[in-house]
């Protein structure tokens, strides 16, 4: 499996080993646009691997900060930018994205699933919690993942 973000078009696709689409998400990128640079919260453009997944039986939901489950559930309207219900922490591969897990740059659920479609996030890609349970399952540690500008 492979892992393509298009910004253009805010989704994602879930691709089989010979590059036919398996399943394509709605996602949000970020609002900031693309950019590598520590503090901008850009999304960071490149090839990428999925270097850990967190969130193992986690509710959906599930509020993680830094990356530990809190026992509560974020709900659409909340002013904060909640990571929720699974993590696929990225590793930059590029020369000019190696800052990426420094960054703290994830595939996650969200609290603004009515924001996914557009650029609202704060950097990570954001995804509906249904579906990034669904994604989470079906990759591994190590899945080459790209993001399109």
């Amino acid at each position: 499996m492979q892992i393509r973000v298009h910004v253009p078009s805010q989704t994602l696709d879930l691709l089989d080993e010979g590059g036919e689409i398996v399943r394509c998400y709605a996602i949000s990128t970020s609002r900031y646009g693309i950019g590598t640079e520590p503090g901008s919260f850009k999304t960071p453009a490149g090839r990428f691997r999925i270097a850990e997944k967190i969130g193992d039986g986690a509710p959906v939901g599930e509020i993680f900060v830094s990356r530990v489950p809190t026992g509560k559930v974020g709900a659409e309207g909340d002013d904060h930018d909640h990571v929720q219900t699974r993590i696929l922490w990225l590793d930059g591969l590029d020369a000019d994205n190696t800052n990426t897990h420094d960054r703290y740059v994830y595939i996650h659920g969200t609290n603004a699933e009515s924001q996914l479609g557009t650029p609202a996030s704060f950097g990570c890609v954001r995804m509906n919690n249904i579906d990034v349970i669904d994604l989470y399952d079906r990759v591994a540690p190590g899945t080459a993942v790209e993001i399109q500008p």
